[in-house]
């Protein structure tokens, strides 16, 4: 059995990620759950809705590799060119 000398310890955005999943931008559909960050696999633009804004901001030119320290709801699919995206929650 896998040892966890965290489990007790309360969760906070500033703590590691405890759960990843894979993201397909869409125009339509919020996230499964916010996200404390966003890794991005192959560079480009990325156009995400925070959970407290109405409206997509994009940021340009997402180095492959980057990791977005962002509470997101959603990743767009118009304005986003970056690929392989990771939600970090």
């Amino acid at each position: 059995m896998q040892q966890d000398p965290f489990r007790n310890q309360a969760d906070s955005p500033m703590a590691p990620a405890e759960y990843c999943f894979e993201i397909t931008p869409s125009d339509t559909d919020d996230l499964m759950c916010a996200t404390k960050a966003l890794y991005v696999g192959e560079g480009g633009d990325l156009a995400i809705t925070s959970v407290r804004a109405d409206a997509p901001v994009v940021f340009t030119s997402v180095p492959s590799g980057s990791i977005i320290d962002v509470r997101a709801r959603k990743v767009s699919a118009s304005g986003t060119t970056a690929a392989n995206i990771i939600g970090l929650a």
